[in-house]
């Protein structure tokens, strides 16, 4: 009888280690609230797919800087030079006629720059975009490690990135500059480097170094005040969070991935996954 007994005890506990398995691979994403796990999406209501270490390294939440450098697979594949598509040129102007940009990227400014344009700020210039490897080692070169970052550690080479003058000023004191301040997380853009964050970017304060991270990110960052290692950082803690914005819920969830890993989504919303580029992937589930 005792023999009974043990070997149902055995079945029991080896059945909820493999239930316990089974959630984890799967990787139902999880709310954390005061310390406290929540499933968000049910089995029945998504699905289950698999991610690799590539997708570490490409989408628009990827951290670049002087640890960790751009991969091939991050750089954004729809750059274009702006010079040469009217369509994108409209309520800005360019430095010059060689500047380059992720195409939906420049999309996006031109959407931002109309809605300054209702709002009478409209002297807006593009001073740089995206640049190759090469490019940005001439400007290393020329400028030197205080000023700008060597080949592959800049995130002009992803294309996400841009520097937004003003024809009436500088950026920090222009109106085109105060209203970003104020405005641009609506578009998904950042301020990438905030004067109050250097010892954490590593970069002196850059007024006019704009870069694209979509939201609901955007509007999480400006509200905690984050830059984005901090951003990262706060998701790898959380897990899970969710943001509103205009009514409109967003669930951001954080995986660690090794080799190739599983992860759940839900069938029915609209999603992005994007990497860290450091050891994980985010998925963004849209309203």
């Amino acid at each position: 009888m005792k023999k009974w007994v043990i070997l149902f005890v055995l079945i029991v506990l080896l059945g909820a280690g493999g239930s316990h398995y089974l959630k984890e691979s799967v990787g139902d994403a999880l709310r954390i609230e005061d310390g406290k796990a929540l499933e968000t999406f049910s089995r029945k209501d998504g699905i289950a797919i698999h991610v690799t270490e590539e997708q570490i390294y490409e989408g628009n939440l990827l951290l670049v800087n002087r640890e960790h450098p751009v991969h091939q697979q991050g750089v954004k594949s729809d750059v274009v030079n702006l010079s040469q598509h009217e369509e994108l040129m409209q309520g800005y102007g360019l430095l010059d006629n060689t500047i380059r940009l992720s195409e939906s990227v420049a999309q996006k400014f031109l959407t931002m720059v109309d809605a300054a344009n209702q709002d009478g700020v409209n002297h807006f210039l593009i001073s740089s975009g995206y640049r190759d490897e090469m490019e940005q080692e001439q400007l290393y070169q020329e400028m030197g490690a205080d000023v700008a970052l060597p080949a592959g550690y800049s995130e002009h080479n992803l294309g996400l990135s841009l520097d937004i003058g003003s024809s009436e000023g500088q950026m920090g004191q222009a109106p085109e500059g105060k209203w970003l301040k104020e405005n641009a997380w609506k578009y998904g853009f950042i301020l990438r480097y905030p004067e109050d964050k250097t010892a954490i970017t590593g970069i002196e304060y850059e007024p006019w170094h704009f870069r694209y991270v979509g939201l609901p990110h955007s509007m999480i960052m400006l509200e905690k005040g984050f830059a984005l290692e901090e951003y990262l950082n706060y998701l790898k803690e959380k897990r899970y969070i969710s943001a509103t914005i205009d009514g409109e819920e967003y669930e951001i969830a954080y995986y660690p991935v090794v080799i190739r890993t599983s992860i759940h989504v839900p069938a029915n919303r609209d999603y992005e996954i994007s990497g860290n580029n450091m050891d994980g992937v985010i998925v963004t589930v849209n309203p």
